[in-house]
């Protein structure tokens, strides 16, 4: 063996191991690379999840308040008829479907910036089924 065949034998052999780590690093840090953008499209994906749940919840919200109010409506009526009624009961169903919808508004308002005008519309606005639902029920209270 020559001296050139040994010198290039000893110089394969210290670079060959700092190969290998160099290609090591650039695996790991490529890892890593990968690793967070997987964080970040399931993060997405349940940020969308969380979304569609609440726009769901937030669609059947006011149907429920004016349920509500039509059940707490027609309790008032029932209750200025002379029938004895509970209206405690509904009108705490209605306050709890009222909350509700106000509640997920919020939330949504929170999530979404464009969600916020529209939350901010209807605060301003004062449209709420079961204010006059509650209006009627309390004036039917009051004649008993």
């Amino acid at each position: 063996m020559s001296e050139r065949e040994a010198r290039l034998r000893t110089v394969a052999m210290s670079y060959f191991p700092t190969f290998i780590a160099t290609l090591s690093l650039v695996t790991a840090i490529y890892n890593g690379y990968l690793n967070g953008k997987f964080v970040d499209l399931i993060q997405r994906n349940l940020g969308r999840a969380e979304y569609l749940r609440t726009c769901k919840e937030i669609l059947e919200a006011p149907v429920q308040v004016g349920l509500r109010a039509k059940i707490l409506s027609r309790s008032g009526e029932r209750a200025r008829s002379g029938s004895t009624v509970d209206m405690t009961a509904v009108r705490n169903e209605a306050d709890n479907a009222l909350i509700k919808y106000i509640s997920l508004a919020t939330y949504l308002a929170n999530l979404l910036p464009e969600a916020r005008a529209l939350h901010a519309f209807v605060d301003w606005t004062g449209e709420n089924p079961q204010r006059s639902a509650a209006v009627d029920a309390e004036r039917s209270e009051q004649t008993l």
